[in-house]
């Protein structure tokens, strides 16, 4: 199934590069002007649509003022069908939303591929009450195919400022096989890993024609990678609690 998948995913990207590519160089430069005003970008997801969070933080070659918002009882180590069921419940996001220090300007990411769970849209909500731009990242064909469990009715994609469409179909498993009744091999993470990191990198190129150096990091395992860190993180920890 190796060419099966690869193809597939290939085509998912392409999907996205040529019918996204509009709402991603909208968001880069949303994103870039926030960071050029000392804004720091934030991003949330709840199983998972976590591991984003994760990817583009702390990274070597990432931007230093990203902020994830974790809540431990969304993530799967801490039970996997306990994080479900959380994740499904409105009002559940303001447990942890209200100590997330979100400010007027800045950039929200909020990422669910069904798009039809309670917290990612509270967490949309929310954000916006602080004042933020929300974008999600989400299946608009999944969203559309299941009926929403937020009090509102609402789907992510429809209390979202912006929404970038990862493609991914109903199910979000890719691949079929004859003789076997299930869809199997999903493909929102390496879909919203393109999305984001192509955002953050056009964000940097935008940054650069403006005459801005911008916040990256460096490895720490270069030389003098350490150091180059250090100074960036200090300028960033009084707000991105990770960092502390």
């Amino acid at each position: 199934m190796i060419n099966e998948y690869y193809k597939t995913i290939q085509d998912l990207i392409t999907t996205i590069k040529e019918e996204e590519k509009n709402k991603i160089n909208l968001v880069a430069d949303k994103v870039a002007k926030s960071i050029e005003t000392d804004g720091i970008v934030h991003f949330f997801g709840a199983g998972h649509s976590h591991i984003l969070c994760e990817e583009v933080f702390y990274r070597a070659g990432g931007l230093v003022p990203i902020n994830p918002i974790f809540d431990e009882n969304l993530m799967l180590h801490n039970g996997a069908l306990r994080s479900s069921k959380l994740e499904r419940m409105s009002g559940y996001a303001q447990t942890f939303m209200e100590s997330v220090d979100i400010r007027p300007g800045e950039i929200v990411f909020v990422i669910s591929t069904s798009g039809r769970n309670g917290v990612p849209i509270d967490v949309a909500l929310l954000a916006k009450e602080k004042g933020a731009e929300v974008v999600a990242i989400t299946s608009v064909e999944y969203s559309m195919s299941q009926p929403s469990r937020h009090s509102s009715g609402k789907r992510l994609f429809e209390v979202a400022d912006i929404y970038i469409d990862n493609h991914c179909p109903e199910g979000d498993a890719l691949l079929s096989l004859e003789g076997f009744p299930m869809r199997f091999s999903p493909g929102s993470t390496i879909a919203g890993c393109f999305i984001i990191q192509a955002i953050l990198a056009t964000s940097i190129k935008i940054m650069v024609n403006n005459g801005t150096t911008p916040p990256v990091f460096l490895s720490g395992n270069l030389d003098g990678g350490d150091e180059h860190n250090k100074k960036l993180i200090e300028k960033y920890k009084d707000r991105i609690v990770y960092y502390r």
